[in-house]
């Protein structure tokens, strides 16, 4: 928290290095002619009605951005707010949910953030690029990390804990990026460090909601979004990136650099895209492939000696997708969509029956070993091949020049992926509906197996005001239901969040 409290004040040295720089740039010569240029820097309003891209707080090529985002809602069936998760609480129907509640809830719009980027020039045409940035929780001023979410619900019982997930953000004050490297408009980009991939950039585009955590369902989950399946595949820790762009077509490639043991979240993971603007119609396509990718969940139970109450549970498998998203934009209306296929095997290089104390997985930690401990192999849990899809599609239109309706429909579903040695009393036992014990009273969802076949799906609706380029008022609502194996086990099979929130940006 003092981190975070220091680089707050930080801030505000940074913004009065940028104004007296802006200050003494403005034109003073005499008896020419020349256009009015407004200092965006002369007033606290003229800068709070200046976008971050028009004005950004810069010196000497390096920029200091980000941005802060705080709401209040109430969900009818309300999942406990964690510091630590990266949305803090869960906005769609999760396996936490229970009964209705008001509650604070940060990041509706977008993740608050705080970040440095630099441009500067080393030859002609030839930048030295850079940006490193983090998230974190505006209420509790904690670092997003979803691993540590996990970890505080490790041994609790399911109807005793609060929101948790796995998350990539897991890196403290580099939990979202750290990267630098060399731009040239001829031959392209090229970067190196901890990295966003492809599918989670294109879906910030071609998201009516640009993944808003309140609104969008591939917002709120990045096992759903940009992970193909896998959380953790959000992020690249260490890689290599390349985009190329010419005219309205582009190109790129990400490949990690080195396994586990260089905190990567999978042994090797590779991604390219390719795509074109076309007038008014923008596209793109992502195709990935994971080696021994892992997702971490809770144990469910106090691990077993000598495993230390904090190790997590981890599922490995080999993951293949791909990912198909556009835009249209016709006159004031701009339409969005996009299909994501997802499919996960057993992993190549680990017997699926590994032990627990010889499991090669006891090397992957999230890069905190002294917090998460030792991670426990999930044991052939692709017997049968899951494969997840998504697909969304919403259309953004502004009422005003500063007032934005936006509207979208998302829909997630998975196969049966039962193995036959995981169905008992039958598949059609397996995949009926749940007959577990509810201890707060009522019956459980979804199928007694969540290796079934299940759907979750949301609409929302939102109305994004903007009394000043650098404030967005926003409001709106998202329901959201689930049924079969993804519902197994939950205490509601539905959720209508409402809310209302204030974003600044800078």
């Amino acid at each position: 928290m003092r981190e975070i409290k220091s680089i707050l004040l930080a801030a505000g040295a940074v913004l009065a290095l940028s104004t007296s720089a802006q200050a003494a740039d403005l034109p003073t010569k005499k008896g020419t002619s020349l256009p009015v240029v407004t200092n965006c820097f002369a007033s606290f309003w003229t800068w709070v009605d200046s976008t971050p891209t028009d004005c950004p707080l810069s010196y000497w090529g390096v920029t200091f951005y980000g941005q802060i985002d705080v709401a209040g809602g109430y969900n009818t069936h309300a999942s406990g707010f964690n510091p630590s998760y990266n949305n803090g609480v869960f906005n769609a129907i999760s396996a936490t949910s229970h009964n209705g509640a008001y509650q604070l809830i940060p990041n509706g719009l977008s993740q608050s953030n705080i970040g440095v980027k630099w441009k500067e020039r080393i030859a002609s045409n030839w930048y030295f690029i850079g940006d490193v940035d983090f998230g974190f929780d505006p209420y509790s001023l904690r670092f997003a990390d979803g691993p540590n979410s996990l970890e505080q619900n490790n041994t609790l019982p399911a109807f005793a804990r609060n929101t948790n997930a796995d998350s990539s953000r897991a890196y403290g004050p580099i939990n979202w990026l750290a990267y630098a490297g060399i731009e040239n408009q001829a031959f392209g980009t090229l970067t190196y460090g901890r990295q966003g991939p492809f599918s989670g950039e294109n879906i910030v585009h071609y998201d009516p909601f640009g993944v808003s955590y309140a609104f969008s369902l591939i917002g709120t989950s990045g096992r759903i979004g940009s992970g193909f399946g896998d959380s953790e595949l959000g992020r690249y820790t260490n890689s290599i990136k390349y985009v190329y762009a010419v005219g309205s077509v582009r190109a790129g490639v990400l490949s990690q650099v080195g396994g586990w043991s260089a905190g990567n979240n999978a042994q090797y993971a590779i991604q390219g895209d390719v795509g074109f603007d076309f007038y008014g119609l923008s596209v793109d396509g992502v195709y990935e492939y994971a080696k021994d990718a892992v997702a971490l969940s809770t144990y469910g139970s106090m691990p077993v000696a000598p495993l230390a109450s904090n190790t997590l549970k981890a599922t490995i498998e080999n993951l293949s997708a791909f990912q198909i998203a556009a835009k249209y934009k016709w006159q004031q209306l701009t339409i969005y969509g996009g299909y994501q296929n997802g499919r996960s095997t057993n992993p190549s290089d680990l017997p699926v029956s590994a032990s627990i104390a010889t499991s090669p997985v006891s090397a992957f930690n999230d890069g905190y070993p002294a917090v998460y401990g030792t991670a426990v192999q999930g044991a052939n849990s692709f017997a049968v091949a899951k494969i997840l899809q998504v697909l969304w599609i919403g259309g953004k239109y502004p009422l005003l020049p500063n007032l934005d309706l936006a509207a979208g429909y998302y829909r997630f579903w998975q196969n049966d992926y039962l193995g036959s040695t995981e169905t008992f009393a039958g598949a059609s036992a397996s995949c009926a509906p749940n007959t577990g014990t509810n201890p707060l009273g009522g019956k459980l969802y979804g199928t007694n197996n969540g290796k079934c076949r299940g759907v979750e799906n949301a609409v929302s609706g939102m109305l994004d005001w903007r009394p000043w380029k650098r404030f967005d008022v926003y409001g709106g609502v998202m329901y959201s239901s689930i049924s079969g194996g993804l519902a197994s086990g939950y205490f509601a099979n539905n959720n209508v969040e409402t809310l209302a929130g204030v974003r600044v940006s800078f």
